[in-house]
């Protein structure tokens, strides 16, 4: 609500605008996310557990639910105590990591947005509508999201696993935030942007291209899909997106979060205003490359890796001049960390920020990561982010917001302090377990004798064992760390209680005519910081795709550019900078300019990956297509979740080749939509899984996991029981075919006849071995997939005949042993 007057005396060009600022929305926001919060700990803390007492996946629960339908309490329903096929570790997980990500850090990055963005901007947001079915919208996401994975809905990629409706839902609602708010910065009374609006829109535009390319799918029904992008095609661009979504959705948001309310909690202003343009662009165009890092020492081609590395090691730059610039804007302001929770929070916020981004780079480094990947060190890393800067910082802003948004004193500051050292020791506890497990198992894991040729500790299931201890641990602290949120919703619940919800209105001068966003595209773009910023990229991607020699001239002549930039930003940086604050008067070129930023990234990165990740262009190996009955025992594999803790990628390393057999080339899982490659291995690799036991030993396996002496699997009782899907495979064959996966043309009868031939013949050969199988359920198709895995055709190319004194050809996608391959076979290369 607006109210303007002209004001009174000699100056005629400014008038008065009183605005009713609309906070409802944020106050809904906030307990939104506050109550998604401890349905997230909740969930992980119940998996954390699960992992150190696989009872907790059927067993326990049903002890429990029988105990209480024997004394009386008949309408509780009495669990299977086999296994309960909703509560599994690989459908709890996904559950926990969208709720922690995207209902309560989401809902929490909302009730920021709209707050700040309505100061900022000196007016209200722009449509009341828009914003109410922003958050319907986005709850019933939510909902939806939980239904569908406890549920095994999923399309089986870590953070991106809801399936394509939901998607469909996201976007939409996603666009109408974004239409909202830059409804709104085109309404402003504030002609210039401020920092933490700069944050707001790069995390708009680039969560919605990383979404939207990463998510791009083909439905075989309304559950069900297959991911356009497959095998290391798939692995790139699922973590060039999820390592952004980190990016841009758990860390811009809360940077410009940041960037707004500690400066209010402080009574101080940002430390340097310069230091933040410095943050923002480096880090907006360099965190984007850093993806490939996720997949070193896999079969994704040595160039990425490289490149990950690369950038990767540059975001040690920015990232802690953001968390420098936010600790020292509380210079003078010392003392009050002595008493104020809200101060408390975000320091502490900042410094597991720092600390975050200081050891993501140093996972990053090639030997670093032999060590840390696959292992409890990445779960440690990956919470040290999510409960220290995410959670601490959402706590801060809701202590902050609360008392202002309902008219009263926070009730009580006793009870914050005590949530602020509770959930600390509870970070303290769960991060330094997962530190200490990560390194153990990765010691253990990698340690050969002393001649490199045999491995210290062949059992795998003894190196989870000599961890579980710290698994309990890390389970005390995820207890103890929703204890403090708990203690932190009574807290907040009765200053509502007490209050009354506010409703804040101000006043402000300004001008008649106000001037922004009249900056046309030529003074945009036409320029000496684009224009430079565009040929410093030509050269940096002459660098990295222009062959030996001409490679190392591009990169010189970027260096030698890098150089002359900065002598004429010397000379002329009055110019520099009248420009940069007009470009701040002026949303929509410094939007686009924020996107061309982020996109470079992304598309140099994965447009050269789809033209080379084609069956012609495989050199050794090439994966053979899964039949009928296999894809769908395949779907039912990503249906239980089964990645989050196996994986499919044997790496380049002697320990692994050692303890799992050949490592992975490019081609062997070129069909695969999804890719299966995994990030963390509390079980055994599967890479070379098929064929190497046999069919009866899955079928006991999946039944009573304890077969294996030491296995914290939970029992799959509910696929020897459920029947398999036949009549979906025609469809998913054809949506296949779309993808490239080269299947002879087949009618759908004979499609369901191939199944079921097959699983005839599995189920008889179980008969055989004296077990009770039926062809038609669910475990013979995931038998038939678990025995197809690794297999593949060798590649028969002619040898590349070399003239004296030449170079043999180096295709981008070579691994590192193809590269001593081609050494062994001419010295010269």
């Amino acid at each position: 609500m607006h109210q303007e007057a002209e004001s009174e005396g000699a100056v005629a060009d400014v008038r008065k605008t009183v605005v009713e600022f609309e906070d409802k929305s944020v106050r809904w926001f906030m307990w939104a996310s506050i109550i998604w919060s401890i349905v997230a700990m909740l969930a992980g803390v119940m998996a954390a557990f699960q992992l150190r007492w696989w009872e907790l996946n059927g067993a326990f629960l049903a002890d429990v639910t029988g105990f209480l339908h024997n004394i009386g309490l008949k309408f509780i329903p009495v669990f299977d105590p086999k296994g309960v096929e909703y509560i599994t570790f690989g459908r709890l997980r996904p559950l926990h990591t969208n709720a922690a990500i995207f209902a309560f850090v989401g809902n929490m990055i909302f009730a920021g947005v709209y707050h700040s963005t309505q100061r900022l901007c000196k007016t209200r947001t722009a449509s009341k509508v828009l914003t109410w079915i922003h958050f319907w919208g986005w709850q019933t996401i939510i909902v939806l999201a939980a239904i569908t994975l406890l549920a095994g809905f999923t399309r089986g990629q870590e953070y991106a696993e809801l399936i394509w409706p939901i998607n469909l839902l996201v976007v939409v609602i996603w666009v109408i935030f974004a239409w909202n708010f830059f409804w709104t910065l085109k309404r402003r009374n504030e002609p210039s942007l401020y920092v933490a609006l700069w944050f707001y829109i790069a995390t708009i535009v680039t969560v919605a291209m990383l979404y939207i390319v990463n998510h791009l799918s083909i439905p075989t029904s309304l559950i069900h899909s297959y991911p356009v992008f497959g095998g290391v095609q798939g692995a790139l661009v699922q973590w060039w997106y999820g390592h952004n979504a980190v990016a841009f959705f758990l860390t811009t948001p809360i940077l410009g979060i940041m960037y707004y309310y500690l400066p209010k909690a402080a009574q101080r202003p940002v430390y340097s205003y310069r230091l933040s343009i410095v943050h923002f662009w480096s880090l907006v165009f360099i965190y984007i490359w850093a993806g490939p890092h996720h997949l070193l020492n896999t079969a994704l081609p040595t160039w990425l890796q490289y490149l990950g590395t690369f950038f990767s090691l540059m975001l040690w730059a920015p990232s802690w001049g953001g968390m420098l610039n936010g600790l020292l804007t509380l210079r003078g302001a010392w003392d009050k960390l002595r008493t104020d929770p809200v101060i408390k929070f975000f320091v502490v916020a900042l410094t597991f920020y720092g600390m975050s981004t200081f050891e993501g780079p140093l996972l990053s480094i090639p030997a670093v990561s032999a060590l840390a990947h696959y292992t409890d060190w990445i779960v440690g890393h990956v919470h040290s982010g999510t409960l220290g800067w995410n959670g601490f910082m959402a706590a801060g802003l809701f202590y902050w917001l609360a008392p202002r948004l309902y008219g009263r004193d926070l009730y009580s500051k006793a009870a914050a302090n005590a949530h602020f050292w509770i959930g600390l020791i509870g970070i303290l506890f769960y991060v330094g377990s997962m530190w200490v497990a990560g390194i153990m198992q990765g010691l253990m894991l990698n340690g050969l004798n002393e001649a490199g040729t045999m491995l210290r500790e062949p059992d795998f299931v003894k190196t989870v064992s000599a961890i579980k201890h710290l698994y309990l641990l890390r389970g005390i602290g995820g207890v103890l760390y929703v204890a403090g949120f708990l203690i932190m919703v009574w807290n907040l619940f009765m200053t509502m209680k007490k209050g009354s919800p506010k409703v804040e209105t101000r006043e402000y001068v300004i001008p008649v005519k106000l001037k922004k966003d009249d900056m046309g595209i030529k003074i945009t773009f036409w320029n000496d910081p684009v224009l430079f910023f565009f040929i410093a990229l030509l050269f940096l991607i002459g660098w990295i795709f222009l062959p030996n020699g001409l490679n190392f001239g591009s990169l010189g002549c970027f260096l030698l550019f890098i150089l002359f930039t900065i002598q004429r930003f010397k000379q002329y940086h009055q110019k520099w900078t009248f420009w940069y604050e007009r470009l701040l008067d002026n949303y929509m070129p410094f939007t686009i300019l924020t996107f061309i930023a982020v996109a470079v990234g992304g598309v140099s990165q994965i447009v050269p990956l789809v033209a080379i990740n084609q069956a012609e262009t495989m050199e050794d190996r090439i994966q053979v297509p899964y039949t009928p009955l296999e894809l769908e025992g395949r779907d039912i594999y990503v249906a239980e979740g089964c990645y989050n803790c196996h994986s499919q990628m044997i790496r380049t390393m002697m320990s692994d080749v050692l303890r799992y057999g050949d490592y992975n080339r490019m081609g062997e899982s070129i069909y695969d939509h999804p890719f299966q490659w995994g990030s963390k291995r509390t079980g055994l690799d599967l890479a070379r899984e098929g064929g190497k036991r046999p069919d009866s030993w899955h079928y006991d396996h999946m039944l009573d996991p304890r077969t294996t002496e030491g296995s914290i699997m939970p029992d799959y009782s509910w696929l020897y029981e459920k029947d398999t899907d036949y009549k979906s495979l025609p469809k998913k064959i054809d949506v296949q075919v779309k993808l490239g996966v080269p299947y002879e043309k087949m009618t759908a009868d004979v499609i369901i006849d191939n199944a079921r031939k097959q699983a005839f013949d599995i189920a008889q050969g179980l008969r055989d071995e004296g077990r009770n199988a039926e062809p038609d359920k669910q475990i013979i198709a995931l038998i038939a997939y678990l025995q197809k895995i690794g297999t593949y055709e060798e590649v028969k190319k002619e040898k590349e005949e070399v003239k004296p004194g030449e170079r043999p050809s180096t295709p981008l996608f070579d691994s590192p042993d193809k590269r001593r391959e081609r050494l062994i076979e001419n010295p010269e290369y």
